[in-house]
């Protein structure tokens, strides 16, 4: 499997995607967009903001748990990661995000779907 953005609905009829790796791994998930456009707008933004070190933000949250933020060049956060285990753990993730936003598919997943239960992939 490769790496991808894959882009869906949410609750309330709003969009927002998920960058996974090969393995399949959630490795970013975008905040909520009100139009379509403007998902895959974020995921423009993810691809281009995930290779400048500056724009990661390491955080904690309440219990200790690192985790990361991908910022865009006007600081607002176009992504959020998973909680980590380890600050180490959390590194490789950012290390991930900037392997895998790059050359990831997009995965229309907020369209039609055909019987296999996959949308509809484009390389670019």
């Amino acid at each position: 499997m490769n790496p991808s953005f894959e882009l869906k609905r949410a609750a309330g009829g709003k969009y927002m995607f998920n960058l996974k790796s090969a393995n399949e791994q959630v490795i970013l998930t975008s905040q909520l967009y009100e139009t379509k456009e403007s998902a895959e707008d974020g995921i423009g933004s993810v691809r281009q903001n995930s290779q400048v070190d500056e724009h990661y933000q390491e955080q904690l949250d309440s219990n200790g748990h690192p985790y990361f933020l991908l910022l865009a060049a006007n600081q607002q956060t176009v992504g959020r990661s998973q909680m980590y285990s380890s600050r180490a753990a959390m590194r490789k993730g950012i290390a991930s995000v900037k392997k895998n936003a790059q050359a990831a598919e997009f995965v229309d997943l907020s369209v039609r779907v055909h019987s296999a239960g996959q949308g509809v992939r484009d390389a670019g």
